[in-house]
């Protein structure tokens, strides 16, 4: 399973856009996949100035692209993700893949279509690479996306938020050795998105991108660092995390839209890299779709499980564009009972900490449609009567009006669901019965708006 037959699929279904005029990866390609964030289709750059290879983005783009990726319906997602969560499998380690098509001693990183995304962007970036590495025993494996600031031909700066990563480079330090760790880019959809997996510190998440492809994730033994890396992709970076030598990382926008503090970070030195012929680089667009998508989406899971066993019934969850696919969450509840909706606002926020605002409607409104969760505030919400404020509380230091130093904040939950002790209709839209022909015409007026 490749980037490239993913791809394919999307040329056969002419879900793609060629850009077939010469482009750089300063700014210009950052331009146009600014343009076609929202629900746009992948892109793929053919030529890039001064660099032989291409580029794709937008790759993971949209919830249904996943969907396809996992060869699942949309209802199905959090199942399939909680399901691959619980039974992980290891994937078969193949003696050669065509990563391997190409090894190089001594790779230069200006050699890359490296994007530089934003007009104030300390460097270039890379934001699509999956990092993969073993503690210092060999027990411990973790995968996860992390951003690369470009700082020389053979150094990166990793950022390292506190979580599986960061333990094993701890662990490392400590017994006094750098960490060993492949940098992996241009991969198919599943191996990003369980890259992001919400699972425990001694599960790897290669073995949830096999239980998700159906075990068909091949890895590679790398030829100069004790580390995995997919088989398939178009680019492995070899490398070592220093236990020793730091720089200021940044700044960088990050998944708000704003730039993210600087910070002392560790540097990665590149020791080798192999990649595919004519190899395709992956970008993605830090505070884009993909973005918010691929970081936010494991939340949501979390969030559905959580309120599942608050609830009797909890139809869909949506950690909202506008709340920067983080910060804001919109739920749909069963209400069977008054005061089921403050319970699932009280779980919904001890699942997903950095959580800002949340609001709870019932199933007949549509989560991903905001006029109609605006309109559920506007009739069912009273607000002496259904709003919840928590002051002083855990949130995220990437929202830039909370405490930077402690990421503190007030959290306000909005209970937006029709009282149960009032008749029903007085809540419920006023509907227009519409006839199979009446229909008919409408579909057609709407394909015609469409083609022109």
């Amino acid at each position: 399973m490749s980037l490239r037959s993913f791809l394919e699929e999307k040329e056969i279904k002419k879900q793609t856009i060629h850009i077939s005029e010469a482009v750089s990866p300063r700014f210009e390609v950052s331009s146009v996949m600014k343009r076609f964030d929202q629900n746009g289709p992948v892109l793929f750059f053919e030529k890039m100035k001064g660099y032989a290879n291409k580029v794709a983005a937008n790759v993971c783009g949209t919830r249904e692209r996943l969907c396809v990726a996992l060869s699942i319906e949309p209802e199905n997602l959090y199942s399939r993700l909680v399901e691959a969560w619980k039974n992980p499998s290891k994937p078969k380690i193949a003696k050669s893949g065509s990563v391997k098509e190409n090894i190089i001693e001594k790779p230069k990183l200006s050699k890359m279509p490296v994007l530089t995304h934003f007009k104030k962007d300390a460097a270039a970036y890379v934001t699509s690479a999956i990092v993969s590495a073993k503690s210092p025993d060999k027990t411990v494996e973790n995968v996860s996306i992390h951003r690369l600031q470009v700082l020389d031909d053979a150094h990166f700066a990793i950022r390292l938020v506190p979580r599986h990563l960061f333990k094993l480079w701890n662990i490392a330090k400590e017994a006094g050795q750098d960490l060993d760790v492949t940098i992996s880019i241009g991969l198919h959809p599943v191996v990003m998105l369980a890259a992001t997996s919400s699972v425990a510190f001694g599960v790897s998440e290669y073995d949830v991108a096999n239980a998700l492809l159906k075990n068909k994730l091949r890895l590679i033994e790398c030829e100069h660092v004790d580390a995995l890396a997919p088989a398939e992709a178009e680019i492995v970076l070899e490398g070592r995390l220093s236990a020793k030598k730091e720089v200021v990382e940044g700044s960088l926008v990050d998944i708000t839209g704003t730039y993210d503090v600087k910070r002392s970070q560790p540097v990665i030195e590149i020791v080798g890299m192999m990649h595919r012929d004519e190899y395709i680089y992956q970008a993605l667009l830090p505070s884009g779709n993909e973005h918010k998508l691929l970081m936010g989406l494991p939340h949501e899971v979390k969030i559905w499980e959580a309120v599942a066993n608050t609830v009797p019934k909890v139809k869909a969850v949506n950690l909202t564009r506008g709340g920067c696919g983080w910060l804001h969450a919109v739920v749909s509840i069963e209400k069977q009972k008054d005061g089921d909706a403050k319970n699932a606002l009280t779980a919904i926020f001890g699942a997903h900490p950095s959580l800002k605002h949340a609001v709870v409607v019932d199933t007949d409104i549509d989560v991903y449609n905001m006029e109609e969760v605006e309109w559920a505030i506007a009739t069912r919400f009273q607000a002496n009567e259904d709003l919840i404020i928590i002051p002083n509380a855990r949130g995220s230091t990437l929202d830039p009006s909370a405490d930077q130093e402690t990421g503190l904040t007030t959290k306000l939950g909005i209970d937006a669901t029709r009282p149960l002790g009032k008749p029903k209709e007085k809540f419920e839209p006023a509907k227009i019965p519409c006839s199979k022909s009446i229909q008919k015409i409408i579909d057609k007026l709407e394909n015609e708006i469409r083609k022109a």
